[in-house]
């Protein structure tokens, strides 16, 4: 590898590497100097004046994944250096970044991770073809095919590619469809957070370094939308300097390339990789000396704004006035050509996908909340409440709970855009409302958490299920509201991010020209904050708005997608609930210690004397693991076992820790995670669902009529006990009959009834590879263990001929038996 990138990169390479960047780093340091003083200048008005808007009615958590993390499990992964898959342990912490080492053993040991993957400009892809005609744009005039590369010949049919641009790729594979989709909803949400943009806390240094972003691809022609800008600083820069640098490289060196197709394009990737970390080293210290010279000089500037803050303002009207008496005219039929007749269009487009992402999001909190009122009619216990709590307080960050919210979104279609409006893709539009979605997610919980635990404080445990009731209905109401004032910013935002580069593109080549002659109207001392081509840009801005805020003005009045008018402003009817905003996030199972002796289960008395303290760090690490909190609708041995150890492949090297690593993994301790009662559950009692209930009392009356046919014919040369049996009973007769003495209290632990409640059904919005007929199954199961309820009181140990044909009354069977009685009642 190192010969590939030496032999290629050489002296003469670098220099032009380091040449290009230095020209880049110089015009865009110019730009966000001049950027800077008018951040700055509008941070300190911005502080005068103050700034309007509705209040959000949800609260906030500041610090959403404190001592968090988000997924962990073993797949493959396919070495570059060796050409050899090996088994990889995959940790995600709060930061998102993908840390992979060679076992469990190794990160339980603290060692450091064999390396780190940042996932900003990162596309995740589940089949070799995406991958395939994805490189093949790499290298001009060469075009992939799928099996003209073996080293890129996947171990199973489920793969997993992190593609970049411009860095190394990364190849992952799993060994069934269900693990597939559950690491590519983890994977795409550190893709989604990665790229989610600069903290807006910052509000100088974020302002600056975006406007002198886009102002300097204007500058070089490049308007509209782009999709690298994504990640940190150096990260955005690198993306910049690779967009000019990478042509050029690609022109001196592809020529030189030996070897075949896959050859010359694993190659290139190397080599690309390499150039890319030389010029974001080269970027990250620039950009910081850059930074550093306008934090000297902001105190001054900071003095000067203030001193002069009303001369200033007054500086900047007379020069607004000057360039909208030129600029107006031209803005306006420009925008009534080509912009007015599409704003409906584009606004229904965005609309559409948006709001009924937003729609999920309320029905998967809905859902969570109303699964948790029903299992605490079972055991009504703040304990109980406190193991549910657990479980939701982190749903927002759960990537499958919310794949289905995301799948949503994903729909959005601005087809003939990317002609018209310059706009290069959707995917900005949608990772924008997907995280807008995860945050109002994050504050429903959040609010609801502080609410409910406000509540159990000052109550007792008598009328549990109606407080978690009233506080569900007031997040509920609350939720609609942001909601609505969330989407109707998103719209405007995303409307004015199409427009605006579009207009500008076609104004900027006439008023270019007149724009000079403005900076003679402003001061001398006062230049440093009025930019005539941030008016210009201004002035074309608000010439849009007036249009774009009637659209969104409509839309809400036509109610289609449960907008509130821009009229309707609740009041603040909780003055004492944003008080409660200050808190910490609450930690239910320290608080409540009964619920985190349900979650540990038989666990904790496997690791109460082999392994210490150790063992209690490891258990709280567990415990604050965001996916493993929420159960996943599916096979839940399954998920958890496949994305703890991968199973072995005969033709697939393993490495030596393989075996010490399968081991620990069928510890009981590993397989904490999924409930030790989630497969003692039926399918029936688990979802919970009144339409399954409904079926079961059709297919009970037509299955009495077979059963005391069948009876009949059977009973001439059976027990005739068999034939009393069958005689026609009600519901609730067979019920009471069927019900099976208690266990004893050693058999059923307490959270087989009310510990570990799987989620509502479909909530993950994923089903099993085998739903269709996993759906058959389930309903063949049922007619079968109505049979086993009707016939069970009749069959005796000693009639193994009888038992034959009839199903054997199964622990199943009791507990549905068990619902059944319960319904009738």
């Amino acid at each position: 590898m190192g010969d590939v990138v030496s032999s290629h990169l050489d002296e003469a390479k670098r220099e032009i590497i380091t040449a290009q960047t230095r020209e880049v780093m110089e015009g865009f340091g110019c730009i966000y100097e001049q950027q800077y003083a008018v951040a700055l200048f509008n941070k300190v008005r911005f502080d005068i004046e103050g700034g309007g808007g509705p209040q959000p009615q949800l609260l906030h958590r500041k610090i959403p994944l404190e001592n968090k993390s988000i997924f962990s499990g073993s797949l493959f992964q396919y070495l570059e250096e060796n050409k050899k898959w090996r088994n990889r342990f995959l940790f995600v912490p709060d930061s998102y970044n993908i840390n992979y080492y060679d076992s469990k053993a190794s990160h339980d040991r603290q060692l450091n991770p064999k390396g780190t993957i940042n996932c900003a400009g990162y596309k995740v892809l589940t089949s070799m073809e995406q991958y395939l005609d994805l490189i093949s744009s790499s290298l001009p005039g060469v075009k992939a095919k799928v099996g003209s590369s073996p080293f890129l010949k996947c171990a199973t049919q489920f793969p997993l590619i992190l593609w970049h641009p411009y860095v190394r790729h990364y190849y992952f594979c799993v060994v069934t469809e269900k693990e597939q989709q559950k690491w590519h909803a983890v994977l795409q949400d550190c893709v989604r957070h990665a790229n989610d943009g600069l903290s807006e806390e910052n509000k100088i240094q974020t302002p600056a370094f975006t406007d002198a972003i886009r102002l300097y691809r204007q500058a070089k022609g490049h308007y509209g939308t782009w999709e690298m800008m994504c990640g940190a600083q150096s990260q955005i820069l690198s993306n910049l300097v690779m967009e000019g640098l990478l042509p050029k490289l690609r022109e001196l060196i592809s020529p030189r390339l030996k070897g075949k197709l896959h050859e010359r394009q694993r190659n290139w990737m190397l080599i690309s990789d390499a150039v890319y970390s030389l010029v974001q080293e080269q970027c990250q210290a620039q950009y910081e000396t850059v930074v550093h010279k306008c934090e000297v000089s902001q105190p001054s500037l900071e003095a000067s704004i203030r001193t002069d803050m009303d001369q200033i303002i007054t500086s900047k009207e007379h020069v607004t006035n000057k360039i909208r008496a030129v600029v107006l005219s031209k803005a306006e039929k420009l925008l009534k050509v080509s912009i007015q007749p599409y704003i409906s269009s584009i606004l229904e487009a965005l609309m559409e996908p948006t709001s009924r992402g937003f729609f999920e999001v309320r029905d998967v909190f809905f859902r969570e909340l109303v699964d948790m009122s029903k299992n605490t009619l079972n055991e009504g216990t703040k304990e109980t409440v406190a193991q549910h709590m657990e479980k939701i307080s982190m749903l927002a960050f759960h990537p499958v709970k919310m794949q289905s919210c995301y799948e949503k979104v994903e729909q959005l279609n601005l087809e003939g855009l990317q002609q018209r409006f310059d706009v290069s893709s959707p995917s900005v539009f949608v990772q924008r409302a997907q995280i807008l979605m995860r945050e109002q997610m994050d504050d429903a919980v959040y609010t609801f958490e502080q609410i409910l635990h406000q509540s159990l404080e000052s109550q007792g445990t008598e009328e549990l299920c109606k407080t978690i009731q009233r506080c569900q209905d007031r997040v509920i109401k609350k939720f609609d509201y942001d909601s609505s004032t969330v989407r109707k910013r998103f719209f405007r935002e995303a409307l004015l991010q199409i427009f605006i580069p579009y207009m500008l593109k076609q104004l900027s080549p006439s008023c270019a020209s007149e724009l000079p002659r403005f900076k003679e109207l402003i001061f001398e001392d006062f230049s440093r904050f009025i930019l005539v081509d941030n008016i210009f840009e201004e002035v074309v801005l608000y010439s849009v708005m007036k249009d774009i805020m009637m659209a969104v003005k409509e839309a809400a009045i036509q109610r289609r997608h449960n907008l509130y008018r821009d009229s309707i402003v609740l009041s603040n009817s909780d003055p004492s609930l944003h008080l409660l905003g200050e808190n910490p996030s609450i930690d239910w199972a320290g608080e409540y210690r009964g619920a985190q002796e349900e979650v540990e289960g038989a666990g904790e008395e496997a690791e109460g004397n082999g392994q210490g303290e150790g063992g209690e760090s490891q258990k709280s690490r567990r415990m604050k693991q965001v996916v493993s909190m929420i159960q996943v609708e599916g096979s839940p041995d399954l998920l958890s076992q496949s994305c703890i150890e991968v199973l072995c492949i005969d033709n697939i090297p393993e490495e030596d820790g393989e075996e010490e690593e399968k081991e620990e993994n069928s510890s009981p301790d590993q397989n904490e995670s999924a409930s030790p009662t989630a497969t003692e559950n039926p399918p029936d009692l688990s979802n919970g669902l009144v339409v399954i209930k409904e079926e079961r009392d059709k297919k009970e009356d037509q299955l009495k009529d077979e059963s005391a046919s069948a009876a009949e014919e059977k009973g001439q040369g059976d027990n005739s006990q068999l034939a009393v049996e069958q005689q026609p009973t009600t519901n609730r007769e067979v019920s009471e009959k069927a019900l099976p003495p208690p266990p004893p209290d050693n058999e059923t632990p307490p959270e087989a009834t009310a510990g570990f409640p799987p989620p509502p059904h479909d909530d993950s919005g994923f089903q099993s590879p085998t739903s269709e007929g996993a759906e058959e199954e389930e309903e063949e199961e049922e007619e079968e263990v109505v049979e086993g309820e009707e016939g069970e009181e009749a069959l005796q140990p000693e009639e193994a001929e009888v038992e034959e044909t009839h199903l054997t009354t199964t622990p199943q069977a009791e507990n549905q038996t068990v619902d059944s009685d319960t319904r009738d009642q």
